[in-house]
């Protein structure tokens, strides 16, 4: 037997960096497993990670505890930080006419589970004891299955409390297999509720779909017959009409040529035009008539190429300050980003990962290719500083005191908030400091999953050693059932709400409650009965809000209520 005593000291010598990195290697690698298994057509996902935890901490398979605990805030900086650049981008162009709508929607059902979550507390709970409420905290984010809040609140607890704060991943744990069923459950509900066929609702996004007119790239060929356009320029046409439009190739008396802003018009010259969706009416009308033919299939030295920007000196540099016309004798005409065309609107900033369309004589082409990099290997490595400059300056910002009367100690953003709010905006802006923020989706998957995991295993193991006694001598089955209150209640105020008041489309509403809870298996569950884009679409207008919110209210009900 002595000879296995190194196997024995392996898992039992609880403060050796071996013994610690094997004890996250088994609960993470045994949870994922686990949480791959499905129960009616649902998983889990990584958030089995946390039981696994649990099971490890409650038979004394653990670690010291200031460990577990910078494991565990590294990794929540990491996972808010990756989910703050990811939705950076788009969260203040969620803000559109119906984003306005559904992002007021997402924040009453926000504001609603908090109040059921009050409700709950004061009808079920004994008020006295000054745990109760942390712990309902705890059921409230399990309720809504986001980690995040749960590591906020966390966060805020340890300020007030310090070591002898509540273990609120018990109550979590408690609600959260019941959250993701009770949330798919509640939308089903609203369709009976709201008589909603779903034959209808197909037909009314591929009707809407087909009559839509957006922003997406629009091609044709023109003949210029306006008189009026006779001797003038393309930038004095341009500024006449105040559309965006690109005239990418001109032909005058039979010669096909790159035209540029000093391009004079002529009565029967022929033009290659590329604007938006919705402008190409109002510009054929003005112009002339399409033409039947392709200059892209004409015999001529002209070539058209995809270009990718991996010069980080271009990073946020604007269509018309590259000057591509009147420099390099070229056009760009379309800009792909993150899989979706956008119109080159000469004020559109260019990004690191960017794909352009440019037109023109292959060896300018091939010049304006070697000034944006084109090179695909550039793009292969993450930025690695531009994360570290940002959780540097994110908890800065979490750790500045706010002062607010009424709280008994000064409210900070905290290493959840402060990251991720530094993070959205360096998502967004970053390139007018020249920090470059693009990486691969699967580097930022792969970045966010480790530091959730990291996370969750380490909130487990913290809570095994009192799990079983909080659910099975303890409140348990009541914090199951106020989080079922806490998930279904706001669902099916606001779900009807969303159909009979506003007249959203179900599948839209079903992604936006998916977005509203920031949870995939309901996403995934709205897309599984729907051909068409429209439940990621809500997911997608909603989840940057909803996921601030969540980390924010998570502080605020905690420094607030709980001192």
């Amino acid at each position: 037997m002595e000879s296995f005593q190194w196997l024995k000291d392996l898992f039992t010598t609880t403060d050796s960096v071996a013994h610690i990195a094997l004890l996250y290697a088994i609960v993470i690698a045994v949870g994922v497993y686990l949480g791959k298994l499905k129960l009616f057509g649902i998983s889990l996902g990584v958030t089995f990670v946390l039981f696994a935890g649990i099971v490890a901490g409650h038979i004394g398979f653990t670690a010291p505890t200031p460990i577990l605990t910078f494991v565990q805030d590294f990794g929540l900086i990491l996972f808010v930080f990756m989910i703050g650049l990811q939705v950076g981008p788009g969260f203040f162009e969620s803000f559109g006419t119906s984003g306005v709508k559904l992002n007021g929607l997402a924040t009453t059902a926000i504001l609603l589970n908090i109040l059921v979550m009050f409700a709950c507390y004061f009808i079920f709970f004994d008020t006295r004891d000054n745990t109760t409420l942390p712990m309902m905290v705890g059921t409230l984010y399990g309720a809504v299955t986001n980690t995040p809040g749960l590591g906020a609140a966390n966060e805020a607890l340890g300020t007030i409390f310090g070591s002898s704060a509540p273990s609120i991943a018990s109550a979590y744990a408690c609600a959260y297999p019941l959250g993701v069923l009770g949330i798919i459950g509640a939308t089903i509900l609203v369709r009976y509720i709201c008589k909603v066929k779903l034959e209808k609702e197909e037909e009314q996004l591929k009707a809407l779909e087909e009559t839509s007119a957006n922003k997406k790239p629009y091609k044709m060929h023109l003949e210029v017959t306006n008189a009026y356009l006779e001797g003038k320029t393309l930038l004095q046409v341009h500024n006449f009409l105040n559309r965006d439009f690109v005239v990418s190739r001109i032909v005058h008396d039979g010669e096909l040529s790159i035209p540029n802003r000093d391009t004079v018009f002529h009565i029967g010259d022929q033009m290659l035009i590329v604007c938006a969706e919705a402008d190409q009416e109002a510009i054929n009308a003005f112009i002339g008539p399409k033409l039947d033919i392709d200059f892209e299939q004409q015999d001529q030295p002209l070539v058209s190429k995809r270009i990718l920007v991996t010069n980080s000196e271009i990073n946020g540099k604007s269509l018309s300050s590259l000057h591509f016309s009147s420099v390099y004798g070229v056009n760009v005409t379309r800009v792909t980003r993150q899989g979706m065309d956008i119109f080159a609107s000469s004020s559109l900033p260019l990004q690191v990962g960017d794909r352009i369309m440019v037109v023109g004589p292959e060896d300018a082409v091939d010049r304006v290719a070697n000034k944006m990099g084109n090179s695909i290997r550039r793009l292969d490595a993450p930025n690695i500083a531009t994360i570290f400059v940002g959780v540097i300056i994110g908890i800065i910002f979490g750790m500045l005191p706010i002062a607010i009367p009424g709280m008994p100690v000064p409210m900070k953003l905290g290493i959840a908030g402060g990251p991720l709010i530094i993070a959205i905006l360096i998502g967004r802006y970053g390139y007018k400091i020249h920090l470059v923020t693009y990486t691969t989706t699967s580097a930022n998957m792969m970045l966010r999953e480790i530091g959730l995991v990291l996370f969750l295993a380490s909130v487990g193991i913290k809570a095994g050693a009192s799990f079983f006694e909080t659910v099975v001598d303890g409140d348990g089955l009541l914090y199951v059932l106020t989080g079922f209150l806490i998930t279904i209640i706001p669902i099916l105020i606001v779900g009807p709400i969303a159909r009979l008041r506003y007249n959203f489309n179900y599948f839209t509403i079903m992604g936006m409650i998916a977005g509203t809870y920031t949870d995939p298996p309901a996403l995934a569950y709205a897309n599984s009965i729907c051909s068409k884009e429209a439940p990621a679409v809500g997911y997608s207008t909603v989840y940057p809000l909803s996921m601030f919110l969540r980390i924010f209210t998570a502080q605020i009900v905690v420094l607030f209520f709980c001192g």
